[in-house]
Order: C-alpha cells, then sequence, then structure tokens
C-alpha cells in the first residue's frame, strides 16, 4: 500500500490553481505541402544541379497522351501496379545546369523566362551567368524560357542545337520556334551526332520524339550520365513500357525504337540518367522487367 505524507498531499494540493491557470496549447498551424526545387550533385569534376521550372496537375485522361495504342484495362492494371492513378497526370519540367568549371551550361530552358529565371535565382545564379544554353529538341516546354519580354532571358549566353532538329523546325515555320529561336540563330552553333558541346558534354542523336532530338552525355573521369530529354515522358507510362505510343512523339515508330535502345544501354552500362520529364528530382536508373524497363529514382547514390 502506498503511503501519501501530508507534505506530498499539501505540495500536490498547491499546484493545482496553478495547472488550472495555463492555457490550453493552440494546434500548429499547418503549413502546406513543400516541393523542392533543386537537386545539385557532383559527377566526378562537374557540378550538376537539376532544376523543377514547373510542375502541374493534369486532370485530363491520361490515355489521350500516354499507352495511345494499348486498351483502357491494361492501362489501368499498370498503373494500378505502380500505385498511381489512370485518370490523372502530374508533369514535371526539369531542365538541368551544368557548371564545368570553366562555363555554365545549361540544358533547355522550361515553358518561360519567368519561370527558369526564378528557379535559376533559387539555384544562386542569374540568368546572366549562363555562358552556354543547349537545346535538346524544339518543343515549346523547352524553349519556351528561350525569350523574356521580348528580349533573350540569358544575354551572355551562346547556343546549341542538333543541326537535323533546327532544320526541320525551320522547314515548318513553327511560331513558338519562329519567336524564340529564330531570333537567337546567330548565335548558335549546330550539332551533329557524336559532337562535343564542350569539354565532357556530347551530343547523342536519339530521333523519334522529334525529328533531331538529341541527349546528350556527361563524362568526368570514370562518371558518365546521359541527360536524356524527352526519350522517356513518363517513368511508367513510357520508360517502363517502351512501345506505348506517346502523342507528343512525332515519330511513334522512331520513337519507340529510340526508347529500347537507349534505355537498354543505360540498363547494360548502369548509367544514371536526367530525365526532364520524370518525377522531381528527376535522376536515376533504368532496370530491365520483363520486356520493358523500371525506373530507379537515385536515393543516396550521388551523394557518395
Amino acid at each position: 500500500m502506498t503511503q501519501i505524507t501530508r507534505r506530498a498531499a499539501l505540495t500536490a494540493t498547491a499546484a493545482l490553481p496553478l495547472a488550472a491557470a495555463l492555457p490550453v496549447a493552440a494546434a500548429a498551424p499547418k503549413q502546406g505541402p513543400v516541393l523542392q526545387n533543386i537537386r545539385r550533385f557532383a559527377l566526378g569534376d562537374l557540378e550538376v544541379t537539376t532544376l523543377l521550372a514547373n510542375t502541374v496537375t493534369n486532370p485530363a485522361d491520361p490515355q489521350t497522351i500516354f499507352g495511345m495504342n494499348v486498351d483502357a484495362e491494361t492501362f489501368r492494371e499498370v498503373s494500378e501496379a505502380a500505385h498511381i492513378p489512370s485518370d490523372v497526370n502530374q508533369f514535371f519540367f526539369t531542365p538541368t545546369l551544368v557548371n564545368t568549371g570553366e562555363s555554365l551550361v545549361l540544358f533547355d530552358t522550361g515553358q518561360s523566362g519567368d519561370g527558369i529565371a526564378s528557379v535559376l535565382e533559387a539555384a544562386g545564379y542569374a540568368t546572366d551567368d549562363v555562358d552556354t544554353v543547349v537545346i535538346t529538341h524544339m518543343h515549346g516546354d523547352h524553349i519556351g524560357g528561350l525569350m523574356r519580354n521580348g528580349a533573350p532571358t540569358f544575354a551572355n549566353a551562346s547556343y546549341m542545337t542538333g543541326r537535323a532538329e533546327y532544320d526541320a523546325w525551320a522547314a515548318r515555320e513553327a511560331e513558338n520556334f519562329q519567336a524564340n529561336v529564330v531570333p537567337l540563330a546567330k548565335k548558335m552553333t549546330f550539332l551533329e551526332d557524336g559532337q562535343d558541346a564542350a569539354p565532357g558534354i556530347t551530343a547523342v542523336a536519339a530521333f523519334g520524339h522529334t525529328p533531331g532530338h538529341m541527349n546528350y552525355r556527361l563524362s568526368s573521369g570514370d562518371n558518365s550520365l546521359l541527360i536524356a530529354a524527352d526519350l522517356a515522358n513518363h517513368y511508367v507510362w513510357s520508360l517502363a513500357h517502351p512501345d506505348w505510343e506517346v502523342r507528343f512523339d512525332m515519330d511513334k515508330e522512331a520513337a519507340a525504337a529510340t526508347r529500347r535502345a537507349v534505355l537498354g544501354m543505360l540498363a547494360a552500362e548502369k548509367m544514371p540518367m536526367i530525365g526532364y520529364h520524370m518525377p522531381f528530382p528527376a535522376v536515376g536508373y533504368v532496370d530491365t522487367r520483363g520486356d520493358g524497363f523500371h525506373w530507379v529514382p537515385e536515393s543516396y547514390q550521388m551523394m557518395l
């Protein structure tokens, strides 16, 4: 039996009025979701930064864009197996910044000048710091940030792109191309497959998504990484199933063949890639799985 002394009882009783007088703590306010938009890591002597220029929830039926050549039930089953909804999609737009030590190279520019300027600032740079802008292909969400308020967004930059890509869009006279790319043509260098954009940065033809769509291989010492641009536009509905048709692929048969070839190479070499539309931070690896592939997001490999 526990004995309660007179002193203990008096002490407990004296504390009761103080406890009763204390205010009830209010619940901490919710802060809302947070999505980081900068991921920076070293690749040998190169410093690589992925920049989330924008992300958009698209409530339209995803199968009007992805998996256009498969039945709805297959699309639903594949989506459920990957734990993603089959009736909505989240789009990511991720340019890549590479600091070579000699120059600051930006791959693609997002949808707008304001968007890319904002995320560059978050990464610690100004648009005037960019020395070279490399355009992987001429779709609007890659060239939209080239101009800002009628002037070049990157005042001190030179520009590079694939010759086949430039020529194909020049023949089309597309509005975005005329407004954003043509004014910069005099400062542009045109690349062929296998040419270097800068030391350690090599153009790799990946035609199909567009007529001259280019990937870029980064190399430093024993380290390599592929900037894959729009090789695959979704980590499940395109990368995992490379034969699924994507509305944005201009030559769907060629795009599927390119996906298989490049993804197979990445899996065989265990080389990381950056995918412009992969979930941010857009860095990961590719494994083979059955007749297709599997996206393995980078965890801490780039920290080692």
